[in-house]
């Protein structure tokens, strides 16, 4: 079945957009969750970091299962799953019921996060790989942009449960979408079965492959980094700076602006100067960036303007680091790009969960820790990229 590139971008990136809009939506509202429930900071950014773990923990099946019985079967379930987990939040008695139900969510969500990228590698290779995920990322865009602001909306008029029901009605939407004319990627030779022996055997060489393992960690402490701002910034900027959940919204967005905008420039930016050039400079631009964010905050620059429009620029260079990784790791993959996408996307969400948790320990509230784990995740990708056993072209496997 024939599909327009613009069908199978606003699919894929709507499918994509679904679990991160799961955290965009109610992160305005941990603070109201908190009291509303009458439990701790800790104890509401739990139900983060275990949505986190089981997004992780999840792609390692989601993966491996598509390449063995095609790309949807695996999403419709997980869809499925992630209606059930976003009713069981909305209909949370207590804080434990919320963390039990997120993980619940997050392991649906994972199967719409993981499989795309895999989907992405079944149709495309190199730039034109790299084109068609900065696309995914405009639709993605959606997201972050109007998903906080969205949510403050829905908290101020009808409590932060009414965030949870909207995401089960988007969740329902998502899995029409994906069940009208979208075809099957992967088309399979004979009948279609699980093989649990074998489900888990194609990490063998994966993990053999230090390229590819480099490029997943730099991706991985990349959107770490992001995921440090997602779990501590609605307090640092609520509760330290004083800012409103709305105005809160429209300073997270501009981070999404940013983001997304400089993605759309990474294929053109991979063809003039080539993706492992563009992937090493946008890491020393972010990681340039961040630690000075850091030093200005340490040398009592402690400005919200100053902190919006630094980490306006610094998320500017994530966004191209992101796709331009992703697809540098996946473009030699092609036989097990599921397989490879899960441990990917796994990587991506077990890292965030530790660094959130670890940093989680020693957060007083202020700007300090937060800017500290950015900038230490940005420089040691950076590191990893231009070091002695830095990447290079050759050492990317084509197929």
């Amino acid at each position: 079945m024939l599909i327009s590139p613009f069908r199978i971008a606003l699919v894929l990136g709507v499918l994509s957009a679904i679990g991160p809009l799961a955290i965009d939506m109610y992160l305005p509202a941990l603070p109201s969750i908190g009291q509303n429930l009458g439990t701790s900071v800790t104890a509401v950014q739990m139900s983060l970091l275990v949505y986190f773990l089981s997004l992780g923990i999840g792609q390692a099946i989601y993966g491996p299962l598509s390449d063995q019985i095609g790309r949807k079967p695996p999403m419709y379930f997980g869809l499925l799953l992630f209606i059930i987990g976003s009713i069981g939040c909305a209909l949370a008695p207590d804080v434990l019921i919320l963390i039990i139900s997120r993980f619940v969510q997050g392991a649906g969500a994972c199967a719409a996060m993981v499989i795309p990228r895999a989907i992405v590698r079944d149709l495309h290779t190199g730039n034109e790989a790299v084109k068609l995920m900065a696309r995914l990322m405009l639709v993605f865009s959606v997201s972050p942009l109007l998903a906080p602001l969205a949510g403050s909306l829905l908290i101020e008029l009808q409590g932060w449960r009414s965030v949870f029901w909207v995401i089960t009605l988007l969740g329902l939407a998502t899995l029409a979408m994906l069940s009208f004319r979208f075809p099957e990627t992967r088309p399979l030779a004979g009948e279609r079965k699980i093989n649990l022996r074998k489900l888990f055997t194609t990490y063998g060489p994966l993990l053999k492959d230090r390229t590819f393992l480099q490029l997943v960690a730099i991706g991985a402490l990349g959107i770490s980094s992001f995921f440090l701002y997602l779990a501590n910034s609605s307090f640092v900027m609520i509760n330290h700076y004083g800012l409103t959940p709305i105005q809160y919204s429209i300073a997270f967005s501009l981070n999404a602006v940013a983001f997304i905008g400089s993605a759309q420039l990474a294929d053109k930016l991979g063809k003039h100067f080539g993706l492992v050039t563009v992937l090493k400079t946008s890491l020393k631009g972010y990681s340039g960036v961040m630690s000075l964010l850091l030093v200005f905050y340490l040398f009592g620059l402690d400005r919200v303007e100053l902190l919006i429009v630094m980490l306006f620029f610094g998320y500017g260079f994530l966004g191209l680091v992101v796709p331009i990784s992703t697809v540098l790791a996946l473009d030699g993959q092609g036989a097990v790009a599921g397989s490879a996408s899960a441990l990917m996307g796994a990587a991506r969400f077990v890292t965030g969960a530790a660094i959130i948790g670890g940093i989680g320990l020693f957060s007083d509230g202020t700007p300090l820790i937060m800017l500290g784990g950015i900038a230490a995740c940005a420089i040691i990708a950076l590191v990893l990229a231009t070091g002695p056993w830095g990447i290079t072209q050759d050492s990317i496997r084509q197929v």
